[in-house]
């Protein structure tokens, strides 16, 4: 009885602090919620450090720059996601999830490190600096101020946008949809085991989906992580537990002396603007699915959300790893439920608990993963209801954004490129009314980075 009575006092407590009852969700929900994100998003746990140690390449190609020690990183990934992840929980009350971002840690290896051939220590200062000059543009107002310039239609078309890059990441990594030199793309072998299973995870989730049964997302996951057992795809773990490495060879390892200096301008600002608009398009797409936005469209603590997105990528750096930012894969657990910032803290707990229980948390193959990218992505599609595309001028930056996305694999790319002709054409339209003036700084400076590079 009296661990009834505190299990309920628990339950009374989460309710009161996430306000689970005024975002229409309990507590069971906001954990599945939080599970189907992590599952989601866990592949970063080898990637990032995978791809921050250039462990693909020999040791000669690169010698003396790129980060030595595999587990340093390995658990700088999972701190970085945890602390940054518990702060938009917490403060925020969001259900978003951060871990060090795809695409930016690509810019710190392979631009920064083998292009410009920077000690590791000095990208790493250079992330923190651009990550403070993120929480200086969040605390003046003016990256809000940037959210709010954005027309209505063009952010359903970025939640849109996104929706079709997730899918594209899903059939990518099921290897459905593979590169081909004479058409970019084609499709992959279908009779292939890691394919095949994919194929029949997106069946099994999709007719989920259909019958509307709850927690479908999760469930296809685990279903097809079981399946791929006999296909020789899902590698059972050969332990359930193990001990974290440790962080000591990056924890603090910043060489801001080398960072400061006038050559490193365009790379701190190149970190500081991908990260920032990658946010942008982020929070744009999911906060209606979250049920984020007020009567006026308008995001609901955004400026608390955002100062968690800046303190991200300081803490990731000091701990070794390049710029954390608010992940696209939040949408799982969104769809799933996810109201509330609980649903980031349980994605921030089991980040914890991956660093002992490693081997479980990395058994899921991304052909289970895959399909849930793909539903999402096709849920998220749904915003273009919104958009009226009978209008030109409407329609013509929607669809820019909405097909650029996918096409040059980057959200801030087709976010930029939306801006930009969304500026042109109201002004061939005569609609200059329309058109916010932050929405000319930023399509002035993106035309200069699109020349410039």
């Amino acid at each position: 009885m009296a661990a009834k009575q505190d299990s309920m006092a628990q339950q009374g407590f989460l309710d009161r602090y996430f306000k689970l009852t005024e975002h229409g969700t309990n507590v069971r929900t906001e954990l599945i919620a939080g599970l189907t994100t992590f599952v989601t998003m866990a592949y970063i746990i080898v990637v990032n450090p995978i791809t921050l140690t250039l462990a693909d390449l020999p040791d000669e190609a690169k010698a003396g720059i790129s980060i030595p020690d595999w587990g340093a990183v390995f658990m700088a990934t999972i701190l970085a996601a945890a602390i940054s992840t518990l702060v938009m929980g917490l403060y925020a009350n969001w259900p978003f999830a951060l871990a060090p971002g795809m695409g930016l840690n690509a810019l710190f290896s392979f631009t920064m490190l083998l292009g410009m051939k920077l000690p590791w220590q000095t990208a790493l200062a250079a992330v923190a600096i651009s990550g403070v000059i993120m929480l200086v543009v969040t605390l003046t107002g003016l990256r809000t101020v940037m959210i709010k310039a954005i027309p209505a239609h063009l952010r359903h078309g970025v939640g849109a946008g996104i929706g079709l890059f997730i899918m594209f990441i899903g059939f990518k990594n099921a290897g459905i949809v593979v590169s081909n030199p004479a058409t970019f793309v084609g499709l992959g072998d279908v009779t292939a085991a890691p394919v095949l299973l994919a194929i029949i995870g997106l069946i099994i989730t999709a007719v989920l989906m259909a019958r509307r049964i709850p927690g479908a997302i999760l469930i296809g996951i685990a279903l097809t992580t079981l399946l791929g057992i006999p296909m020789g795809v899902t590698k059972l773990p050969e332990a359930i537990v193990s001990t974290p490495p440790s962080i000591a060879p990056t924890l603090l390892q910043l060489d801001f002396v080398g960072a400061l200096k006038v050559s490193m301008i365009p790379a701190i600002f190149s970190l500081f603007f991908s990260d920032m608009f990658d946010t942008l398009g982020t929070f744009m797409g999911m906060a209606g699915k979250a049920g984020l936005l007020d009567e006026k469209g308008e995001m609901k603590g955004d400026k608390r959300a955002l100062f968690a997105d800046s303190i991200g990528t300081i803490v990731g750096a000091l701990l070794g790893t390049s710029n954390t930012t608010t992940y696209v894969e939040s949408a799982a657990g969104v769809e799933a439920g996810g109201r509330t910032g609980l649903t980031a803290v349980t994605v921030a707990i089991l980040f914890l608990l991956a660093a002992f229980f490693s081997p479980i948390a990395l058994m899921v193959p991304g052909q289970a993963t895959a399909p849930a990218l793909i539903i999402v992505g096709v849920l998220m599609a749904s915003s273009l209801l919104s958009v009226d595309l009978h209008d030109f001028v409407v329609a013509f930056p929607v669809v820019v954004t909405v097909i650029m996305m996918p096409l040059t694999f980057s959200i801030a790319t087709g976010l930029a490129l939306g801006f930009v002709s969304y500026v042109v054409v109201n002004l061939a339209a005569g609609r200059v009314k329309d058109i916010h003036w932050m929405m000319y700084v930023l399509s002035a400076f993106f035309v200069y980075y699109f020349i410039s590079h």
